[in-house]
């Protein structure tokens, strides 16, 4: 298993131009990548505090992400994006919500704000656009390294992507960006187990990674068009190589 080109398609997905475009097409219709927030909810509520926590959205486009995590308590949540459509359009869309802060900037180039600026990064397709674009490796060290400057100690960067282990663990478990990376699967939206399906597994219980950050040999995909969330911690440098994975809780308040 090897997911990660082979969901990509003949448009640069990490050119500002065609994210432009695409916007001015769409009109002003919302449109959530992958999940909405009341699918990762039990995982952001359970890594990401909403009253202390300051927040960066990358690749916000015009999803209703944002909005979704203010009803739900969060308090200060700064969104950017590449394309500046997007931006103009989601800034004067919530411009009565102050909890939001929206700017034009690219993933890869984040100088704008300084080091340790954010309690948590959430990402939802962004790093899979970049995976999509010219320089693929290149984009993604860039960004990742930005997005590691920006995280507090003890912060957490959350990734929503297509990318099995095998093709986003090369990326995530540089040593320079001293993560601590918990990983789960969920279905896509509308999946329905098949009735043959004997599995009572929980989306909400981390998948252990072999020694070399892969999947286990015994594991299965119930949904082959399912989602990855990466859930990297920036360890403390005071704080010991062995800390304990999390476990979600399987109630979220």
């Amino acid at each position: 298993m090897h997911r990660d080109v082979s969901s990509c398609n003949t448009y640069n997905y990490g050119d500002a131009l065609y994210w432009d475009a695409r916007y001015i097409e769409e009109d002003g219709v919302s449109f959530d990548w992958y999940q909405r927030y009341s699918s990762l909810r039990p995982f952001i509520r359970s890594f990401i505090s909403p009253l202390s926590s300051r927040i960066l959205i990358v690749g916000c486009g015009n999803a209703a992400m944002s909005e979704d995590m203010v009803k739900d308590g969060y308090q200060d949540i700064m969104n950017i994006d590449i394309s500046s459509v997007a931006i103009q359009l989601m800034t004067t869309k919530h411009q009565h919500i102050p909890q939001l802060k929206y700017m034009q900037m690219d993933v890869r180039d984040m100088s704008f704000f300084p080091d340790y600026s954010f309690d948590a990064v959430i990402d939802k397709g962004t790093l899979d656009s970049l995976m999509c674009g010219a320089d693929a490796p290149i984009s993604a060290a860039q960004m990742l390294g930005e997005v590691c400057r920006l995280l507090k100690p003890g912060g957490t960067y959350m990734l929503i992507t297509y990318g099995d282990p095998t093709v986003r663990m090369p990326h995530l478990s540089r040593p320079v960006y001293n993560w601590k990376i918990t990983l789960y699967n969920i279905p896509r939206p509308g999946f329905q187990k098949p009735e043959s399906s004997s599995s009572r597994k929980s989306y909400l219980e981390p998948i252990p990674l072999t020694e070399k950050g892969s999947l286990p040999a015994d594991f299965v995909l119930e949904d082959p068009d399912s989602h990855f969330i990466y859930v990297c911690r920036k360890i403390n440098e005071t704080e010991v190589d062995n800390i304990p994975t999390y476990r979600l809780k399987a109630e979220i308040l």
